[in-house]
């Protein structure tokens, strides 16, 4: 069994226990060579063990024989895999703030350093799109085709990050999270005060926060 699968096993639970995903809500994705696992539909990503994650050809998109039914999300994680071959982790997630702000008209802004530390200077906003439709699948692989792009946020619907390896692709979903956390909070209380742009490229200057990337890219195991 491939350890990345016991990896993105574990990093689906954290999800849940981190109040990302309820129920049988959320996908997670991840890719060894030419394989997807994929988490299965219908299943708690609490429940699902690693026997009950499908596989299905990133090429061409046939299910393995045995395998359950993939995500009906599935689509969604294979045109990415498709447009980003630095990619190796998928995950799909419902986080509530970031829903009930960003239907609410806001968009997400950097008031903490982590958050562009971990999802860069683009975060793409879309607008809703039907859930598990092509339609969706291919508004998220332009959204996320450029290299520098690390995750998107899907209005009325949750958030996106990719990763080269999945424990980047988490830290990038509970980032974006707690900025709305963040956010939410201080549109309470009075007018936030955002990161500069000047201030973001000093984070990108920052030897610690190089390394601290390059660390998480780093975190991937042979397939």
């Amino acid at each position: 069994m491939s350890t990345i699968l016991h990896e993105l096993v574990s990093a689906a639970r954290e999800l849940v226990a981190s109040g990302l995903v309820t129920g049988a809500g959320g996908n997670v994705s991840a890719r060894a060579g030419d394989v997807l696992y994929v988490s299965p539909s219908g299943y708690s990503l609490a429940d699902a063990g690693p026997d009950d994650y499908a596989r299905v050809s990133v090429a061409s998109g046939e299910v393995a024989p045995g395998s359950r039914r993939p995500s009906s999300e599935v689509l969604m994680h294979l045109y990415l895999y498709r447009a980003r071959p630095d990619v190796a982790a998928v995950l799909h997630a419902h986080p509530r703030k970031t829903i009930a702000l960003t239907a609410a008209g806001h968009d997400l802004r950097p008031i903490f350093p982590d958050y562009h530390v971990y999802l860069g200077a683009e975060v793409p906003h879309l607008d809703y799109v039907t859930v598990t439709t092509e339609a969706l699948a291919r508004a998220v692989e332009q959204a996320l085709r450029p290299a520098h792009r690390r995750g998107v946020v899907l209005r009325n619907h949750g958030a996106l990050t990719v990763g080269a390896s999945v424990k980047e692709a988490l830290f990038r979903a509970q980032a974006i999270e707690e900025q709305a956390d963040i956010q939410w909070c201080a549109l309470q209380v009075g007018t936030p005060r955002y990161l500069t742009a000047e201030e973001c490229a000093e984070l990108d200057a920052l030897a610690s926060e190089a390394y601290r990337r390059e660390l998480l890219a780093r975190m991937r195991s042979d397939a």
